[in-house]
């Protein structure tokens, strides 16, 4: 089995403040983006890492990442991204090699994810063909009108918050993605491009720890949770 990881880091990350792109912000002395590779280099079954960067970072992170003496000799490609999250995942997945089988898609700026979770992705995707991970939502959800009204409150327990990594057959994703271009749909995540086309999409359980750095507050709790050893 062939497996492949698109790693998507071309955001500014504006809300999280500073001059400097988000995936480049260091965390304890090392920059995101190349924590969350540490992490995806991790998995044995990943062959290939496509990085999908912002264009004009390109000659930068090349420099980062040949410097690096922990990565700079992994199989890792740059591919520039878009200007949504979407077409960035689609402009990496143009980097995937036709005999893949396997595509895991991860945000960039999820540095703590595990490498066996990511491993239980790609072994359901492989006899499933599309999973997501997640967690079940812990506090009342409620369904609010553009004037602030409340119009439901939906049952919580089928209310699960996701996380990446989202793990794919390579043709389905790819598949799911050229739909979208073509019908001018929009989604949040890559499973929604796949249930846009009927497909199922599983669920298995993420990780507390597998957060996403958004805001400053979530940096400066990455970074403790580093100092702490909270984060192997």
């Amino acid at each position: 089995m062939k497996v492949t990881a698109v790693i998507v880091a071309a955001g500014e990350g504006l809300r999280v403040g500073g001059n400097v792109p988000k995936p480049y912000l260091p965390l304890v002395g090392r920059a995101m983006f190349l924590r969350t590779l540490d992490r995806v280099f991790g998995v044995r079954n990943v062959e290939k890492v496509v990085l999908v960067i912002a264009a004009s970072e390109l000659s930068r992170c090349e420099g980062m990442l040949r410097g690096d003496s922990a990565l700079g000799q992994r199989p890792w490609v740059l591919q520039s991204g878009g200007a949504t999250r979407q077409q960035s995942v689609k402009a990496g997945l143009e980097k995937v090699d036709g005999d893949t089988d396997i595509v895991v898609i991860h945000d960039g700026a999820r540095p703590f994810v595990s490498p066996a979770l990511i491993e239980r992705c790609i072994e359901l995707a492989d006899r499933n063909g599309a999973v997501v991970v997640g967690l079940p939502a812990r506090d009342t959800i409620k369904i609010v009108s553009d004037d602030h009204r409340v119009l439901s409150t939906p049952d919580r327990k089928a209310i699960w918050e996701i996380q990446t990594p989202q793990a794919f057959r390579r043709e389905l994703i790819v598949k799911a993605h050229d739909r979208a271009v073509r019908e001018g749909f929009t989604a949040t995540d890559d499973a929604m491009l796949v249930e846009q086309m009927g497909k199922p999409v599983w669920v298995i359980d993420g990780e507390k720890t597998n957060m996403k750095i958004t805001m400053p507050e979530d940096l400066w709790l990455a970074e403790a949770m580093i100092r702490e050893g909270r984060i192997p």
